[in-house]
């Protein structure tokens, strides 16, 4: 059919759709979604720091910090991978107090999540409370 009326010299767009008046002016020029442009901008990824302070059960005695900065240099998953930190994260200890650093996608709740761990490991869980 659309064929036939572009071989009669006719336009395709005005006999193929009865409902065109109905369209926005700008119809033909809107965007598909999802759609990237090709001069994609850099974005600098967001850098997240996180403390750990041991001071109190490290003058106790009872951890030490080097072990936790250990377990969490080993334990701490990249993109679903043990061992895979790269530059994305950065775990650094000054004294008592252990500092990691990392782009966007790292959470406050997963640095919770594996010092409880660690403590479980320790058998120290029942007795330390991690805030």
């Amino acid at each position: 059919l659309a064929q036939a009326i572009l071989a009669q010299g006719g336009h395709l767009a005005c006999h193929l759709s009865p409902f065109a008046h109905l369209l926005p002016p700008h119809a033909g020029d809107m965007a598909i979604k999802g759609l990237k442009k090709k001069g994609a901008s850099k974005v600098k990824k967001q850098q997240l720091k996180f403390t750990i302070d041991c001071q109190q059960p490290a003058d106790d005695n009872i951890i030490e910090p080097k072990d936790l900065e250990k377990f969490l240099n080993s334990r701490i998953k990249v993109e679903g991978k043990t061992g895979n930190l790269g530059e994305r994260v950065v775990v650094t200890r000054d004294k008592s107090k252990i500092h990691v650093s990392a782009e966007a996608p790292f959470s406050k709740r997963y640095l919770k999540y594996l010092s409880k761990k660690y403590l479980k490991m320790q058998q120290l869980r029942d007795f330390l409370r991690v805030v």
